[in-house]
């Protein structure tokens, strides 16, 4: 038997248990929920790529957690890692299908994003507010930080993998940059992953199937007006890093339709942004 202070033990930290995976799948896999199964393994690359590797061959609604991530990716390719078992570190496959035009795909991000705050305010008792397109924020101290991501991947002829990093209990010394933050140095008043992971499911099984229901369409589902509302990126003035290496700034008044945020750059002029880096700036910012 392996010591329970053995470094690779999954009971190495007492202060981050395991995920019951058990317990999970009798909680969120049921003849009519959205999702149809649901792996924990201690550690793996990224969840996003061996999800999407077999995306074929699996029905809608797989769930694969990774207590670690050893190359967990963000936007354009960043790496995203943390101490084993202090966060969450999930991917999850979608099928849309012909219920939703492909073109609407690329609001899943953004509902993903409202899902995890939705469930998170249930369940952790923290306001977790969204930069666009794909951070989550919460405050620490003061300061607003991020404490996690999501990226949306195509996978297979008709899916799409959608992966969520969450920072749950990470200590002020693990945090890899000074913009980093955690549900616990926000003050959750649940750091409970198993609670957690329940909750985020259960949002994102509910908001996924009003959008679907509504053929993807943001503003007949709601999605469109609830994702602004928990929007701190709107109202600010930004920097939006475009592709390419241009950049433009102006502020940020809406996210359309097409779910590009609109930049208002002065006289007038307003400018979709489809992709891009954001950065909120201070008023008297350069």
């Amino acid at each position: 038997m392996t010591p329970p202070d053995a470094s690779d033990s999954r009971w190495s930290d007492l202060d981050r248990p395991p995920l019951n995976a058990t317990a999970l799948r009798r909680a969120l896999l049921r003849p009519d929920a959205l999702w149809t199964s649901l792996d924990v393994v201690t550690a793996t690359g990224s969840t996003n790529s061996d999800l999407a590797a077999k995306a074929d061959a699996l029905d809608e609604g797989a769930v694969l957690v990774a207590e670690e991530q050893t190359a967990g990716r963000g936007r354009l390719d960043r790496r995203w890692s943390a101490p084993a078992r202090s966060g969450l570190f999930f991917s999850v496959l979608l099928k849309p299908g012909e219920a939703v035009p492909v073109e609407r795909w690329g609001w899943l991000p953004l509902l993903t994003g409202v899902a995890v705050a939705t469930g998170l305010a249930r369940a952790a008792g923290v306001d977790t507010a969204l930069k666009w397109p794909n951070d989550l924020l919460v405050t620490v101290d003061g300061d607003e930080r991020k404490a996690g991501g999501i990226l949306a991947e195509r996978a297979g002829a008709d899916g799409v993998v959608v992966g969520i990093g969450l920072n749950v209990t990470l200590r002020a010394d693990e945090l890899p940059v000074p913009g980093a933050g955690s549900l616990a140095l926000a003050g959750a008043v649940s750091t409970d992953r198993d609670t957690l992971l329940r909750a985020v499911l259960r949002s994102l099984e509910q908001g996924y199937g009003g959008w679907r229901a509504a053929a993807g369409d943001p503003a007949a589902s709601g999605l469109q007006e609830t994702y602004a509302a928990g929007c701190a990126t709107l109202g600010r003035t930004v920097r939006a890093e475009l592709p390419g290496g241009q950049s433009v700034r102006g502020e940020a008044v809406a996210v359309d339709g097409d779910g590009r945020l609109v930049l208002a750059t002065g006289e007038g002029v307003q400018r979709p942004v489809a992709a891009g880096d954001i950065v909120h700036l201070r008023p008297d910012a350069p």
